[in-house]
């Protein structure tokens, strides 16, 4: 910081060469000439820097101590507007720049976004372009805090978001919103009924009456826990029946359940082969709007692949600039009929009916299974047979005309 505010002001470095040079470094400090950088050349010499509005009364104490003053050598702003002060082109190329630099770092050039995971990135940009804040947008302009509100109402899955621009960055920070858990109206009577076929390993009621108990074999759809009970008749009445009351029956029924689950793929498929040809187009992409480079140029290619490259101006520190350029590489391609590869697509298969299972079984667990590929009718069909314990108890309400 010292170096800048000195170059600012102008620097002389002066050899002085004297009898007693010590004399005059300490007649400089006595006049509160500020000085730096001195270092001694031999016994009778030594060099130093001062400031250039300084000079005449550093020749007067050296002309005052008999010592001589040479070598001088000048640097700074001073010195160079000095230089080109005849030079009216580049004083004005100057200027303009320096104008350049303090009016269009006003703008934003670019746009982050922090602290989202679920809510993407892209539909967040979107909102904000629609509100105003994108690349080439006027900072100064801007109602940070009106259009984060505005932000909000259209982006129903965040919960806070605040805009802070940095100069030509304009740093958006959101919270996302905590789903509501799903509630359920306890006025509505609903009956538990069984999801899968199986054997009932426990049965536990909360609410209603049980229809069935452990070690019952129960089918999907029968009514395990029903939403109308009973009213008990008192002993010794001479009512037989006192009629009922609707509940929402509520409870936990685990089973030992089996499931079979199958997938199937073509034993033949179209694959795509490159023919060699390939055309590329060339775009470039300033502020969010688009050049290309190729004008009415078309694609001739009957089946094809699109390629996009994509290379952002990055400055060294590593900031992205709105300013990219595009190649979109197209090539060629015939569609041939091919085998597929049997182990490949066996393991695939595999794969997706477990993945399924475990979507169907929730947090029950696997007691055993089994996997069997067979080719069939032109297909390669996978078939998953699986043991499981699970919770089968899914509560179901009334129609309301009930």
């Amino acid at each position: 910081m010292k170096q800048i505010l000195h170059k600012a002001q102008g620097v002389v470095c002066l050899t002085v060469a004297g009898a007693y040079p010590e004399r005059f470094l300490n007649a400089l400090a006595a006049q509160n000439i500020l000085f730096w950088g001195a270092e001694p050349v031999d016994s009778t010499t030594l060099r130093l820097k001062i400031h250039a509005r300084d000079r005449k009364k550093t020749e007067a104490v050296a002309a005052r101590l008999l010592c001589e003053v040479t070598g001088e050598q000048r640097e700074g702003l001073p010195f160079f507007l000095a230089r080109v002060r005849r030079r009216y082109a580049l004083l004005i190329g100057l200027f303009f720049a320096a104008v350049a630099v303090l009016f269009f770092s006003q703008f934003i050039l670019t746009v982050e976004v922090e602290g989202n995971e679920t809510v993407p990135t892209a539909v967040i940009l979107a909102e904000l372009r629609r509100q105003g804040v994108r690349p080439g947008a006027f900072g100064p302009a801007l109602d940070e805090g009106a259009v984060a509100q505005k932000a909000l109402l259209a982006l129903e899955d965040l919960a806070w978001m605040a805009i802070n621009l940095h100069g030509t960055q304009a740093q958006v920070l959101v919270r996302e919103r905590f789903p509501k858990p799903p509630l359920e109206d306890s006025r509505i009577p609903a009956d538990v009924v069984a999801e899968a076929t199986g054997i009932i390993l426990h049965f536990e009621t909360w609410s209603g009456k049980p229809l069935f108990e452990e070690g019952d074999t129960v089918v999907a759809g029968d009514v395990l826990i029903s939403g109308w009970v009973p009213v008990k008749v008192p002993e010794y009445s001479q009512i037989t029946d006192a009629g009922g009351r609707a509940v929402r029956s509520e409870g936990r029924i685990e089973a030992r359940t089996w499931r079979t689950l199958t997938a199937s793929l073509p034993l033949e498929t179209m694959v795509k082969n490159p023919t060699g040809r390939e055309k590329k187009f060339y775009a470039l992409d300033l502020l969010g709007k688009r050049v290309n480079f190729y004008k009415n140029t078309g694609i001739t290619f009957a089946e094809y692949d699109k390629i996009i490259e994509v290379h952002p101006l990055t400055l060294p520190g590593g900031r992205t600039l709105p300013l990219r350029m595009a190649v979109e590489t197209v090539r060629e391609t015939e569609l041939l009929s091919a085998p597929i590869d049997k182990e490949g697509a066996a393991k695939m298969l595999e794969e997706r009916l477990r993945r399924r299972l475990a979507i169907l079984i929730g947090e029950g667990e696997v007691l055993k299974s089994e996997v069997s590929v067979v080719e069939e009718n032109g297909l390669l069909t996978a078939r998953l047979l699986a043991e499981c314990r699970e919770e089968i108890g899914k509560t179901v309400e009334w129609p309301s005309e009930q």
